[in-house]
């Protein structure tokens, strides 16, 4: 059974697959307007003994596509659901219908983007009644089930102070810290609404990381900073760590980290692997810690709904890790790995 976090990834898939080919039925229709393509039925892959006619129309749909979608005046639009998930940059409009005021429920839209982004958000045309009960906030992150990511043991800002509350804020661009974010909002008066633009802008120091996939490689850079960067994976996954590089190395073994009276935990830069159910770093499953250089890779299989390599740093360093990850496959793994760590599934023992 699929958790919430899960569940939006699941919607993020099947958004951006509707989104994409929406716009490209959009296109589509527009160069047969201009004559530039053919009427669907006429265009096809060409066969054997067929002419170039069928070819070269689709070959210059292609073409038109593609510099569409690379020139800057291209700006993909569609309606903002009340639940939604958006991983694609655009203008997002919401108005409320006409149903009964008093049904109006809160909703909420995920944003994210890829590892190495944050997510730069703007509203405008906002058409809400604040002292009627509408309300738009802004959250730098994530908040599912009543849990935060990131934490707050992770990020920068005290918790108040990631909420923009459009209300009482002169301004309505945010740019968040990591690669989502999410907007809540009830909007109660029929036509009211906003349209929400979203930007991905490239971030040089990626920390705090939701994938959205369950499958890739990342490598995590703390440079000299007093911080705590964590990559979310939110799917059981094998995690191979292949690279550890550390000031502090004292050791050549991997402890599990509730067999260790002090071990990692006391040098003030480690690594830590964590498990658990749901998205708040402070509240899962200590799994193992490492804080010393890997002579070869170590592998630990994760049978929880949200697997995180966490990278802890004093700032007095510059701390890096590299790891690979896959999809476990839906049976419950072994608890012994060649590296010797001995680690119970403590998801499914839940």
């Amino acid at each position: 059974m699929f958790r919430p976090a899960q569940l939006l990834l699941l919607l993020l898939f099947s958004l951006t697959y509707q989104m994409t080919g929406s716009r490209h039925i959009r296109v589509r229709a527009a160069l047969q307007n201009t004559g530039w393509l053919a009427p669907s039925s006429n265009v096809r892959t060409q066969d054997a003994g067929e002419g170039e006619d069928n070819v070269s129309a689709e070959s210059r749909w292609l073409l038109a596509l593609e510099r569409e979608k690379q020139s800057e005046d291209f700006i993909f639009q569609r309606p903002l659901r009340c639940l939604d998930m958006l991983a694609t940059e655009g203008h997002f409009t919401f108005t409320a219908s006409a149903e009964e005021e008093e049904e109006r429920p809160t909703c909420a839209t995920f944003i994210i983007g890829e590892p190495g982004e944050v997510v730069g958000l703007k509203l405008s045309d906002v058409n809400v009644d604040c002292d009627a009960g509408d309300f738009i906030k802004i959250f730098d992150g994530w908040v599912l089930q009543g849990e935060n990511f990131p934490s707050s043991q992770d990020h920068p800002l005290p918790l108040h102070r990631r909420y923009t509350d459009i209300c009482s804020s002169s301004s309505g661009a945010v740019r968040s810290s990591q690669n989502v974010a999410a907007v809540f909002f009830r909007v109660r008066r029929p036509g009211g609404g906003f349209t929400l633009a979203v930007e991905k802008l490239h971030n040089p120091w990626p920390c705090n990381i939701v994938s959205q996939s369950p499958e890739g490689s990342f490598t995590m850079v703390l440079p000299h900073q007093n911080r705590n960067c964590s990559f979310s994976v939110i799917y059981p996954v094998e995690i191979e760590v292949t690279q550890l590089a550390l000031e502090e190395d004292q050791s050549n073994q991997l402890r599990p980290r509730w067999r260790s009276s002090s071990g990692c935990l006391g040098s003030g830069d480690y690594l830590e692997l964590l498990g658990g159910n749901g998205v708040d770093t402070s509240r899962m499953f200590p799994v193992a810690a490492l804080c010393f250089p890997l002579s070869r890779p170590a592998q630990i299989k994760m049978a929880c709904d949200n697997s995180v390599v966490r990278l802890v740093s004093s700032g007095n360093y510059v701390n890096r890790v590299s790891f690979r990850y896959r999809l476990l496959p839906p049976r419950r793994p072994s608890a012994t790995h060649r590296n010797g760590l001995d680690v119970d599934d403590v998801c499914n023992a839940e």
